[in-house]
Order: structure tokens, then C-alpha cells, then sequence
């Protein structure tokens, strides 16, 4: 199987690999926290990057927004590149009072309305998880690093922008800490191909009471993610 939106040859990328939506954050990820990167994608201007983190070898690819984009992704790393980790990188959208922005999320799994999902399970429900040992390891590693976290299920949405009212109400009382719009995908899928994914999220505004990050604050608490999850590698 070729693959259609990346120009990578076989071995260009590693089998971790970080996945940005906005591929601008992964060439800034990698032209500043990376070693010796090469970038192996261009097409589309979805911009991939290979390189080193404290001697372990990582990959760094942009995905677009939605599940849509994400899934053309995550299928040729997996199918073409035999990518065994993808840990999402983002921002989300909380929908408790209490997580303040900044916060860093662990997603343990991911509601959504994904028609993919819909049409793969014929209209039933999938519970769409995250990799345990993922997980359990990026826990103890924003431990290790001092980095608070809350662990728990998102919302993923193929909708940015919709005048539905109150419609977070009922995620919101059954739990759901953010939303954004990838994770349920890159689960379903990595669950259907036998590898791992986590999705770390960082919370840059609140969808309830309309607080939002400044530019500087999002930097900062992005700067966290990313040691979460390049201590992943």
C-alpha cells in the first residue's frame, strides 16, 4: 500500500509519533525541542518532522482538524509506515468550572459524533479508549515532571461552531472534561489495527463560562503537553 498524503520512504519515520493538528506546531516542536530533525512530509503543507529527544528517536506529523483529516493520518502511519505509538498533541475546550485553563488532560476515552464510527459499528455505540500503558506511563511522567493532570473522557465533535443551546449539558453531567475533535477516531482506529494511542490535551478555554488562554499562556501550558508526551518516546 502506497500512501496518498505522505512522501515518507519506508523508515523516515519512527514508530512514535506525535500528532499535532495545527502543522505549524509540529515544525516549531521540532526545530526547538527536537535534535538533528529532518521534516519527511510536505504534502498538502501537512508538514512531518523526524528527529531526537533525549537520544530516543520521535516523529512529529500534523493531522488538519477533524476526525476526517485525522483518519487519512492515522491510517497511512499505521497501514503504510507500521507506526506502533500515536499519542494527539491539542488543545480542547472544558466543560467543567473547576479545570482551569492551561490544564493539561489525559483522555481515558472518547465520546463523539464521528459518522465514521456510526457507519464502521452500524449504528451502534463504540467506547473508544485510550492504550493503558500510554496512559499509566504519561501519568507517572507529568508526576515525575511536577505537571498536575486530570484523567477522564472527552467529547470529540465534527462540528466547531453550531447555535444547538445548552447542548453540552448532558456530557457535562455525565463527566466529560473537554472537547475537541480528533481523539474518537484515532482511537477507533488504533483499536482496529492493534496499535496504541493516547490523546493529551491542553485546556485553552472554557466552553461554559467563555474564559480563553492569551497566546502566552497557551505556549506555556503547550510546552507542558509536549514533556508529558516526548517523555513518552
Amino acid at each position: 500500500m502506497n500512501s496518498i498524503h505522505l512522501e515518507a520512504k519506508p523508515g523516515d519515520i519512527a514508530e512514535t509519533v506525535l500528532l499535532p493538528g495545527d502543522p505549524l506546531r509540529a515544525k516549531h516542536v521540532a526545530e526547538t525541542l527536537l535534535d538533528d530533525a529532518v521534516c519527511y512530509n510536505r504534502v498538502r503543507g501537512m508538514l512531518g518532522f523526524t528527529g531526537y529527544y533525549q537520544g530516543h528517536r520521535v516523529s512529529i506529523q500534523g493531522t488538519g482538524m477533524g476526525m476526517g483529516s485525522t483518519s487519512i493520518y492515522v491510517n497511512e502511519l499505521i497501514n503504510t509506515y507500521k507506526v506502533k505509538n500515536l499519542i494527539r498533541v491539542g488543545t480542547c475546550g472544558t466543560i467543567q468550572e473547576h479545570i482551569n485553563l492551561g490544564q493539561v488532560l489525559l483522555a481515558m476515552s472518547a465520546s463523539g459524533d464521528s459518522d465514521a464510527n456510526r457507519l464502521y459499528f452500524k449504528g451502534m455505540h463504540y467506547a473508544a479508549t485510550a492504550d493503558f500503558d500510554l496512559l499509566m506511563k504519561a501519568y507517572e511522567v507529568a508526576n515525575q515532571l511536577n505537571i498536575k493532570t486530570y484523567q477522564g473522557p472527552i467529547f470529540s465533535t465534527n462540528t466547531f461552531y453550531d447555535n444547538v443551546p445548552n447542548r453540552w449539558d448532558i456530557w457535562k453531567k455525565h463527566g466529560i472534561l473537554g472537547v475537541e475533535m480528533e481523539t474518537q477516531i484515532l482511537f477507533t482506529l488504533a483499536k482496529r489495527f492493534g496499535v496504541k494511542a493516547l490523546s493529551i490535551l491542553t485546556v485553552s478555554d472554557n466552553i461554559i463560562t467563555g474564559e480563553a488562554s492569551s497566546i502566552q499562556d497557551r505556549e506555556q501550558s503547550y510546552t507542558d503537553m509536549m514533556k508529558i508526551a516526548l517523555g513518552l518516546a
